[in-house]
């Protein structure tokens, strides 16, 4: 039993015992066991298995798993790992259960920066007397038996102050990452609507660049047309029963085209 409990305690453990017994047989064996007797806790395995080879000795409702709803059920449910014993329900217990002074007030929706900045100022004055108590001469022999070293009971008090300044800070764990979550959504926020300008920035801009080339196409295709009007009216026709010869057909087709 000690060996185990060492093994347990070890930070890095051997695996249980009981690990060689969660075989593929036994697991269908237990599969088999639950479906012929679906209600019964503690079947007789060798009854109801006696068709069946290799049926081991000892309970095969061990190799079903833990019920977990069963854990938190109780009042106080926890589990135990490696001979360490968990809180299913993580919570910190308050500094009065540890048998610490509290220097703070336990309500969370009270002001808690007075009494923080009164144990900060109570943490430096007490690291003073400290380094002051370190170059006092020492007590000698009649006097240590009976008077506790001063530098001691400054350290103790360090102690406590320190203990309620890091159970503050964890109670403030919850507001400072919900304020955490709330720069994050802001800077989120920020950069999308920075984006959507810059969209509708762009957008703007090739507006106007399309409206620049459709004006450009309709300016272009006026002058065509006024040159190939002008260029029809202008065009040199002779009278027949001349001696010049009228346009040949490629000029006419020529002509036709520029229309």
């Amino acid at each position: 039993m000690d060996d185990e409990e060492a093994e347990l305690r070890n930070p890095f453990p051997s695996p249980p015992s009981h690990y060689t017994r969660y075989t593929t047989h036994n697991l269908k064996l237990l599969a088999l066991l639950n479906e012929r007797a679906p209600n019964e806790e503690t079947p007789n395995q060798q009854e109801v298995l006696s068709d069946q080879v290799d049926v081991p000795d000892w309970p095969l409702k061990q190799l079903e798993k833990p019920r977990v709803d069963w854990i938190l059920d109780e009042p106080d449910a926890y589990y135990d790992v490696f001979g360490d014993r968990w809180s299913v329900k993580e919570t910190i217990p308050p500094l009065a259960e540890a048998g610490i002074t509290q220097l703070y007030p336990s309500d969370p929706s009270a002001d808690r920066r007075p009494a923080l900045l009164s144990v900060l100022r109570s943490l430096l004055v007490t690291y003073s007397y400290l380094t002051s108590a370190l170059l006092a001469p020492p007590l000698t022999n009649s006097s240590r038996e009976n008077v506790e070293p001063e530098w001691k009971r400054h350290v103790d008090w360090i102690s406590i102050l320190s203990q309620n300044i890091l159970a503050a800070a964890n109670d403030l764990r919850p507001v400072q990452a919900r304020g955490n979550l709330e720069l994050i959504m802001k800077r989120q926020l920020e950069l999308r609507r920075k984006e959507t300008a810059a969209l509708h920035a762009k957008c703007d801009s090739l507006e106007i660049r399309l409206a620049e080339l459709r004006a450009s196409a309709q300016n272009s295709s006026q002058t065509n047309e006024q040159v190939s009007f002008t260029t029809f009216q202008h065009t040199d026709i002779k009278p027949s029963g001349t001696d010049e010869r009228g346009p040949s057909n490629e000029d006419v087709l020529c002509w036709v085209e520029e229309i």
